[in-house]
């Protein structure tokens, strides 16, 4: 891990996470996720989403999380081991889904990024699935220190900053852009289809059932135009396998 401390993000508001918690189940498959048996989320936060998981899972779900602080507001449903760093407690091929939600962006430089992954791929089955989101590098305003052009910067130039600003003595996040992300699934020797597209349609269908602006843009907008958007979208939802030779 990195010599300076890393903070913790965790995200506590309840509705929001089960929001997200739907739209993972979506994005996995309704299909697939009935069919898993076991279940890990790296880096569960506030443990809500681990919680309505495992509640949407209707008993026959098991699921296990990790994180390197305990934020968890929401306890019951799953178990829960804490970690020192992205060295994962668990035997190999022990899960059919990985969650990654806006963890790889906290925990340190590329080398731990990556090995971030390799202990998501070693965990996880043959067939299995990985859903992984990381805020874009090149939004306009960082999502945790709402800063903008925050993330654009070298990390000197962050660091100062941050300090200029009152928020911290250090910027302790290192997004992705996408290009970068896809070069680090390559390294980590998955396979990876981007799915923002779909992520973006999903979020509307969730959050905003039944709105002008939902029927509109699912019904009539078609992926390439969503698609031009992608340089400055907020949020990169990826689906990862293990890379067969």
């Amino acid at each position: 891990m990195p010599d300076q401390e890393r903070r913790a993000h965790a995200i506590t508001d309840r509705e929001s996470r089960l929001q997200k918690a739907a739209k993972i189940i979506r994005m996995l498959g309704e299909r697939r996720f009935a069919e898993t048996r076991d279940l890990l989320e790296v880096g569960c936060g506030s443990g809500i989403i681990s919680n309505a998981l495992s509640e949407a899972g209707r008993g026959r779900l098991i699921v296990s999380a990790v994180d390197v602080i305990d934020n968890r507001i929401e306890k019951e449903g799953y178990s829960f081991r804490q970690v020192p760093d992205t060295k994962l407690p668990y035997t190999d091929a022990s899960f059919d889904i990985v969650v990654s939600n806006h963890v790889i962006e906290h925990v340190g430089e590329r080398n731990v990024q990556l090995h971030h992954l390799s202990e998501i791929k070693r965990v996880l089955r043959p067939g299995g699935l990985i859903y992984l989101a990381v805020p874009n590098r090149w939004r306009l305003v960082e999502p945790h220190y709402r800063l903008p052009l925050l993330s654009w910067l070298p990390p000197v130039l962050a660091d100062a900053y941050v300090r200029a600003t009152g928020r911290g003595t250090h910027y302790d996040c290192r997004p992705l852009s996408a290009q970068a992300a896809m070069e680090l699934f390559r390294d980590a020797g998955l396979t990876a289809r981007n799915a923002t597209v779909d992520a973006l349609r999903t979020t509307l269908s969730v959050e905003h059932p039944g709105h002008a602006l939902t029927r509109f843009v699912n019904g009539v907008v078609p992926n390439w135009l969503l698609a031009l958007g992608m340089p400055v979208v907020p949020t990169f939802v990826f689906l990862l396998r293990i890379e067969h030779s």
